[in-house]
């Protein structure tokens, strides 16, 4: 019998605190945990300031973690200081979300992309520079763009650059932070497209960060769900997406623009009133509660843990095991009982 191979990555009770104004504290995760399996992309979204982009730099260690541990390839580097970070930095890169901000404008894009290499030590300069040529045809730009400055590319070119320079190291684990948030819709899919043919060539495992659910349903194996620094639900990719259970996950989706007028017009649309609350001040209930049409007494003075509905994880009271045990005898599903049947 086959040995399972371990996990690229493992994240136990994640959290991180910045400091604010006057000894406050801004909650940006708090108690994150999920897997990553090689070759895989954990997709995550959420509103702006829900934490994902905090949560990505946080794994990659270019924040320090306020609690949790982070477990890269079976070897806790939660601790680590930057000497012992050194290696694992070549494993693991990112991609960012401007590319117009991301690039030097003083640095040609063969000095960009060679650059991580010269910091690494990596081979000689014939070599670091036949490897910046194979990556600039790998991204589908032209090998004259070498000598080229940034400011003479499109936004679309510039994040394909972008790419290149994360992949200079040959990493195993890529963050992408909204690497598409910036660009045109028809840029979008072409960026989507190389990020799923480079993994399928090369075995990237990406954790994909976005607002766009439809985009992440597209590219993604799992997704996580995240609010307020809370990962609400958690699951595969079709499961959360067709088959939501956290009442913020199902306004997320019912939000998603659908081509078709007919059916947008027949689609029921979840409007969320009311503010997010502040991280400095979270709820000391559930993080959702001020907003969720469900909310109870209790919701706003205890905090769920995180339940186990099937396949999936999700942090709502509506599916604590004595009630998923009430829905099934009355011969529903999780989803059916809570939001009704679908049309």
């Amino acid at each position: 019998m086959e040995e399972k191979t371990k996990p690229i990555l493992e994240v136990q009770g994640l959290t991180k605190y910045f400091d604010a104004a006057n000894g406050k504290k801004v909650h940006a995760v708090e108690n994150v945990s999920f897997t990553l399996e090689r070759g895989e992309t954990l997709g995550i979204v959420g509103e702006s300031g829900c934490g994902k982009s905090s949560m990505g730099r946080t794994i990659l260690k270019i924040h320090d973690s306020t609690a949790g541990k982070i477990i890269f390839d079976g070897v806790d580097i939660t601790n680590f200081n930057a000497k012992q970070m050194n290696p694992y930095r070549k494993r693991m890169q990112m991609i960012f979300q401007d590319p117009y901000a991301s690039l030097n404008p003083r640095m040609t894009v063969g000095e960009i992309i060679e650059e991580p290499m010269v910091i690494h030590k990596m081979g000689t300069s014939a070599e670091r520079k036949e490897i910046v040529q194979e990556l600039i045809k790998t991204v589908g730009l032209k090998p004259d763009h070498i000598r080229r400055y940034p400011f003479e590319f499109s936004g679309g070119q510039r994040q394909r650059i972008g790419i290149a320079r994360a992949l200079a190291l040959n990493p195993e684990f890529i963050v992408c932070d909204e690497p598409i948030s910036a660009l045109d819709v028809s840029i979008q899919a072409q960026v989507i497209n190389l990020l799923e043919k480079l993994q399928h060539e090369r075995g990237f495992s990406y954790l994909f960060i976005a607002h766009d659910l439809e985009m992440v349903h597209h590219i993604s194996h799992k997704i996580g769900v995240m609010y307020l620094g809370n990962m609400v639900e958690f699951g595969t990719s079709d499961d959360v997406y067709k088959h939501p259970l956290h009442p913020y996950t199902k306004a997320l989706i019912s939000a998603s623009p659908i081509p078709d007028p007919q059916q947008a017009k027949e689609k029921h649309r979840i409007i969320l009133e009311g503010e997010v609350p502040s991280p400095i001040n979270p709820p000391k209930g559930c993080p959702f509660a001020a907003r969720c049409q469900y909310c109870t007494e209790r919701c706003k003075t205890e905090k769920p843990q995180t339940y186990e509905v099937g396949a999936k994880k999700v942090a709502c009271f509506l599916y604590e095991p004595e009630k998923i045990a009430e829905y099934e005898a009355a011969g529903k599903t999780p989803e059916e009982a809570v939001f009704g049947k679908k049309e």
